[in-house]
């Protein structure tokens, strides 16, 4: 090897030392595979269209019995609830080539109307139920939206009990942040028999020296102050001295706490304002 031959071999494995760690980093930097997509699953009630690629006269439209059954040409009584749509199609195709109906089946199936998969809306909603899941992968704010939408009373917390592959599922939504940027897969897919449960929101009460004493949603965060901002302030006659907050505590019993000002409050406090005594 000459000396040109060489200059050129030091400059290439030094470009290369330089460009292995760009390349290193963008492969570490690569994004996540996307979540699986939920598909959905067939139920009594439900409304489809079978149709065989090149078999115009097996193009049937039929309804899923309370049995999960659904009759279709040279098969009869196909049981098809419970499956999912992928799942369906194959049953049907694999019906039509062992009985050599149809040597290659390419089979879709479409759904016209969903009936038969429920879902439940409890707890602090304007119009709790049963819910049929009309759509494909209708999500959590539509389904709380069919029920009236949260509640005054009702929390920022939602609860969604059910079964996911076959194991128990729970979990527990932060409503607000579904509509934050990024966020769009907090917004859960429901699924039949699912339970949506909504949690009474934290309250705190207040009495005694102010404009509007009684109960008070407890907002985040919330501070003694800002207690008593919203039930309208002191009244003439009261005074910020001596004000207590009482406080049940993991025995039961309640304690008389004395609070700063920025303090913040707990679900249950009960904060007393005093008369001013001059």
């Amino acid at each position: 090897m000459n000396l040109f031959n060489r200059i050129c071999a030091a400059v290439l494995a030094a470009m290369m030392s330089l460009v292995a760690p760009v390349v290193a980093g963008a492969q570490n930097t690569a994004p996540p595979p996307p979540a699986p997509k939920v598909e959905y699953v067939l139920g009594a009630g439900d409304s489809i269209r079978i149709t065989v690629y090149q078999n115009p006269d097996l193009t049937t439209e039929a309804r899923v019995s309370e049995a999960g059954q659904v009759s279709f040409p040279l098969l009869k009584d196909v049981r098809l609830g419970g499956l999912t749509i992928t799942q369906a199609e194959k049953r049907i195709a694999d019906g039509l080539r062992d009985g050599n109906f149809v040597k290659q089946p390419q089979v879709s199936i479409l759904v016209l109307q969903v009936r038969g998969n429920q879902a439940s809306v409890l707890g602090q909603v304007n119009r709790p139920g049963r819910y049929p899941l009309e759509v494909a992968e209708l999500r959590l704010t539509d389904l709380l939206a069919m029920a009236g939408g949260v509640a005054a009373t009702g929390s920022d917390y939602v609860t969604i009990v059910g079964t996911r592959s076959g194991q128990p599922f729970r979990t527990v939504v932060d409503l607000p942040t579904v509509f934050g940027a990024g966020k769009r897969g907090d917004d859960l897919i429901v699924q039949n028999g699912d339970v949506i449960w909504v949690e009474r929101q934290p309250m705190v009460y207040i009495y005694g020296e102010v404009q509007r004493p009684g109960a008070l949603r407890l907002e985040r965060g919330m501070t003694v102050l800002q207690a008593l901002a919203t039930g309208g302030g002191l009244t003439l006659r009261g005074t910020e001295k001596g004000l207590r907050v009482h406080r049940r505590g993991p025995d039961g019993k309640v304690q008389a706490l004395q609070p700063a000002m920025d303090d913040r409050l707990i679900d249950g406090d009960v904060v007393y304002v005093r008369e001013s005594l001059f």
